[in-house]
């Protein structure tokens, strides 16, 4: 029953991420595009390139997907509404959104394009550059919470949600998400206007469906897990706590997707360069001001999952 409710609370999030993303990009609000666009995706022609590595253009689009809900199964949506409790939940989604560059990688291989494969291996880069900033805040937030559990993250920030509490982590994590969905202005692996779609320029109907679908699940999931570690998951006052998660999640993830647009495309060496030297440096000194504060307010139990 709750993997259900997950399931459909994450595809109706899906669709309302997708009315949402037209609304940045066209500039009108339509409740029904998303519905007719993905029937125009289902009933068009799935083209496959001349030349290419079949197996590599099955499975990126679809790993795509499975990596986001294996991802979306550790975080919980409110108390015993979540797929599972893993005593090392936050390390596990961690591994799950590693396989999204090597489903772009397919993505990019697969359709022996040029576009497609330089798009893959500029997102290669962007790993290179958000992997560490997506590990080193997620340290600090165990480190507070004395346990790598996603519930017990959440129940932590009872009396002060991390994002006051660590607010370095919080805008490191944030940073690194936008790059791992390649959201603007991180979208290096599609870049509109520079290589006609990127990882999308060769797929189309159902294919390109599913890697769309795959690409929504990613960012919420990020947002999920952005809430989760600093938001306070479903903690809130008079609403359900269902509700608070929810309204938490979409919210972020609106934020990922619309502020992005207002900034100029960063390159990946640029983006490499200022993880490496500024964002390491600053995930380093926030993991040490937690210790000392953790330190200081009494000893800690490194026993995962307790």
């Amino acid at each position: 029953m709750t993997v259900a409710i997950v399931l459909l609370s994450l595809a109706l999030g899906a669709y309302l991420l997708a009315v949402i993303e037209r609304w940045a990009v066209h500039g009108h609000l339509s409740l029904t595009g998303p519905a007719w666009a993905a029937l125009a995706l289902l009933g068009r022609e799935s083209v496959l390139a001349r030349k290419s590595d079949r197996l590599f253009f099955e499975i990126g689009p679809v790993l795509l997907l499975v990596a986001g809900l294996l991802a979306v199964a550790v975080i919980p949506l409110a108390p015993g509404l979540i797929i599972t409790d893993l005593a090392t939940g936050a390390l596990f989604l961690n591994a799950a959104l590693a396989y999204v560059l090597v489903a772009l990688i397919m993505a990019g291989w697969g359709p022996n394009g040029a576009y497609a494969m330089i798009a893959g291996w500029r997102f290669l880069g962007q790993f290179i550059a958000y992997a560490m900033l997506i590990v080193m805040p997620i340290t600090a937030v165990a480190m507070r919470a004395e346990s790598l559990s996603t519930v017990q993250i959440v129940t932590s920030q009872a009396q002060l949600w991390n994002v006051i509490y660590q607010p370095i982590g919080f805008v490191l994590f944030v940073v690194a998400a936008m790059g791992l969905a390649w959201l603007p202005p991180l979208d290096l692996p599609d870049a509109t206007g520079e290589l006609a779609g990127g990882v999308e320029a060769e797929y189309t109907g159902a294919r390109l469906a599913v890697l769309r679908l795959g690409r929504m699940t990613i960012i919420l999931a990020l947002a999920g897990a952005t809430v989760t570690f600093y938001l306070g998951g479903w903690l809130g006052p008079w609403l359900p706590p269902w509700a608070w998660s929810a309204i938490k999640i979409m919210f972020v993830a609106a934020a990922m997707l619309g502020v992005g647009r207002y900034m100029p495309r960063i390159r990946e060496a640029r983006y490499l360069a200022l993880s490496w030297k500024l964002g390491i440096s600053l995930a380093l000194a926030n993991i040490f001001i937690v210790g000392v504060i953790a330190l200081g307010s009494g000893p800690i139990d490194f026993r995962l999952g307790t």
